[in-house]
């Protein structure tokens, strides 16, 4: 049968990779992506440290063997950055070694100006010098540009070799592998896990700084809107205060690290797991209830803030409760109900409405609300439409001084909201999922993974959307949280850590489901690959153990404070068209 047209060639010894633009760049065949891409030095992008090929992830190491697309993946970007802080950790790792084969290192967690807070095990703290002679070491290896090789290990003769350097939090976490293998990097003869992939060689980490801070070191590293400068470093001792407490959590449950958690889930400790973890929350909100009580004579506003997922609404809930058992009568008003009419909202740089900016709320009049609710006046409050994207009236209410106003909202330790309310009648509270729980000493469980997960599953139960919307927004949802909420948590009196050690557990049967529905070739699935992998490491704990009050109940289902409220309506014939509440 002939076919006209059609032939039996040599395979080329070049293949074509096109660009997003539509550009074509020929080069040969398994030749490394990088070399690829040298041909876009001096487009002014950010510097590159990995690729896009055919919608997968890749290193730039990786060869191109067929005809492709693919996109060069920056450090202005997520994946990019956790490329690079992966690689510089790998760095500092080896670097610490080097100096201290007998001590160890461990990355505890992140530094919202950029970086990590780091603690040194089986030494003392490192003095000045040491920490200079240790940033020098670094610096001397990225002079040396250094090669970071990736190895696929069998799973057996990597635990060995984990076992062989008294690495007992790793043998601890291989022991749940479920895959046969290990990817494993050596960087100058060290050789160590880490979850995803790295950059070609120590070259690539020019920019990084190490500083003392509070018993450990922060390893500082650019933020990804500024990806070859580091930003000044503020004081972090709130925060810093707020881990330890976790950190002294997971001492007491003689869980460290997610090995741990797995071992115990296994010798059917998961209830007791539970019980614990929430006993700890419901201690912490107590105490926060105490402190509030004890200035009742002039607090009258409390102020609860925090970054989306953060369990504010069952906290808030919480919190009352705790404070009407000690006389004091909350009133809950809703920041978003001060949201301006959506025309008049304000929009970001991609033409997009901003929700999160402060100017997105008519922020004067929350400010004349809550003057005119301390001092006991009536106030017709608004009620914002999210169908209508319209203001509305809303309650009139009036206050008595045994009330104490709670109010929830991502602006709430924003200086500029409350400028007539005097300073001593407010209680700042910061909630966020500050996690501690770690795969290993050198592998962070991201706060900020643990709250785009809890985020899918509300978003698929709550508004019916699917993973790939929540992943889609999530970027816009992150950037309002680092502009609006980050700067201002030092503010806040307490913080609380709404993280649960067992939480990741509890979600993954949930979240599993939704990520595996995520299309392949979006730009989405390649964070809903990542989340599944991580999510891998983790065993399972039944949801029917999880209290009805518990903060995850806000993301799971079946809260019993779902329909909690604080108030009722006890006036006879309110004014025609409105809701009169004396409270």
């Amino acid at each position: 049968m002939n076919c006209k047209g059609f032939s039996f060639v040599k395979p080329r010894k070049t293949v074509e990779v096109t660009l997003p633009d539509g550009r074509t760049i020929r080069g040969p065949r398994n030749a490394p992506i990088k070399d690829f891409f040298t041909l876009l030095e001096g487009e002014g992008l950010p510097p590159i440290v990995g690729a896009i090929v055919n919608d997968e992830l890749r290193e730039l190491t990786y060869p191109i063997k067929t005809d492709c697309s693919a996109r060069p993946v920056t450090m202005g970007e997520a994946d990019g950055m956790r490329i690079y802080r992966r690689s510089l950790t790998m760095l500092l790792e080896t670097a610490f070694h080097k100096l201290y084969p007998n001590a160890y290192l461990t990355i505890d967690h992140s530094v919202s100006s950029g970086g990590y807070f780091c603690q040194v095990l089986n030494r003392p703290p490192l003095t000045d010098a040491e920490l200079k002679e240790l940033e020098a070491t670094m610096r001397s290896m990225v002079e040396a540009d250094l090669p970071l090789i990736r190895t696929e290990v069998p799973l057996h003769e990597a635990i060995q070799y984990f076992v062989s350097i008294n690495a007992d939090d790793m043998v601890r976490l291989l022991k749940w592998r479920r895959k046969p293998y290990v990817t494993l990097y050596e960087l100058d003869g060290f050789r160590d896990y880490h979850h995803g992939y790295m950059v070609p060689t120590t070259g690539y980490l020019k920019w990084f700084a190490l500083s003392q801070a509070n018993g450990g070191f922060t390893l500082r590293f650019p933020r990804r809107h500024a990806p070859t400068q580091l930003l000044p470093l503020p004081s972090y001792s709130k925060l810093l205060e707020a881990f330890r407490q976790y950190g002294d959590w997971l001492e007491r449950l003689g869980i460290g690290n997610v090995g741990a958690l797995n071992d115990a889930i296994e010798a059917n400790r998961a209830a007791e797991i539970i019980l614990v973890s929430e006993a700890l929350h419901e201690q912490m909100v107590s105490n926060i209830a105490s402190m509030i009580v004890e200035r009742q004579d002039q607090v009258r506003v409390i102020l609860v803030a925090g970054p989306s997922s953060s369990g504010k609404t069952t906290f808030s809930k919480r919190l009352a409760i705790q404070l009407l058992a000690r006389g004091l009568s909350p009133f809950p008003l809703e920041m978003d109900n001060y949201f301006v009419n959506r025309e008049d909202t304000p929009k970001d740089d991609n033409g997009n409405y901003d929700f999160e900016s402060v100017e997105a709320l008519k922020w004067q009049q929350l400010d004349t609300d809550l003057s005119n609710l301390i001092a006991g006046r009536r106030v017709q409050l608004p009620r914002y439409d999210f169908i209508s994207g319209k203001s509305q009236p809303g309650d009139i209410v009036q206050l008595s001084q045994n009330h104490i106003i709670i109010l929830e909202g991502i602006h709430g330790l924003n200086p500029k909201l409350f400028q007539s309310v005097r300073e001593n009648q407010i209680f700042r509270i910061y909630v966020s999922a500050l996690t501690q729980l770690n795969l290993d000493r050198h592998n962070r469980v991201s706060t900020t993974d643990t709250r785009l997960i809890r985020r899918i599953v509300r978003d698929s139960r709550e508004r019916g959307y699917t993973a790939q919307q929540t992943i889609r927004i999530w970027e816009s949802v992150r950037r309002g949280e680092k502009r609006y909420i980050f700067p201002y948590q030092n503010n806040a009196d307490v913080m609380f850590n709404s993280a649960l050690v067992y939480e990741l557990s509890a979600l993954k049967p949930f979240a599993e489901p939704l990520l595996r529905q995520v299309p392949h070739g979006t730009p989405e699935y390649i964070e809903a690959k990542r989340l599944l992998a991580f999510l891998e490491w983790f065993l399972p704990i039944d949801s029917n153990l999880i209290p009805d009050n518990s903060i995850l109940r806000e993301f799971i289902g079946d809260s019993i404070l779902k329909e909690f409220k604080l108030w009722k309506n006890d006036l006879k014939d309110p004014p025609k068209g409105t809701n009169e509440n004396h409270v």
